[in-house]
């Protein structure tokens, strides 16, 4: 019985943390960092 409730408890945990990272987050946020590796950023002075 208890272990139900833990693991209701840990689903339900799960679900809020995706809930919040995935949709209360600002998508452009991660459309930002997604494209961070595609930029160059080589100083001027080398070749």
């Amino acid at each position: 019985m208890v272990s139900g409730i833990v693991t209701a408890l840990l689903l339900l945990a799960f679900v809020l943390g995706a809930f919040w990272l995935f949709v209360l987050r600002r998508a452009s946020d991660f459309d930002r960092i997604a494209r961070l590796p595609l930029e160059d950023h080589t100083p001027e002075d080398r070749p």
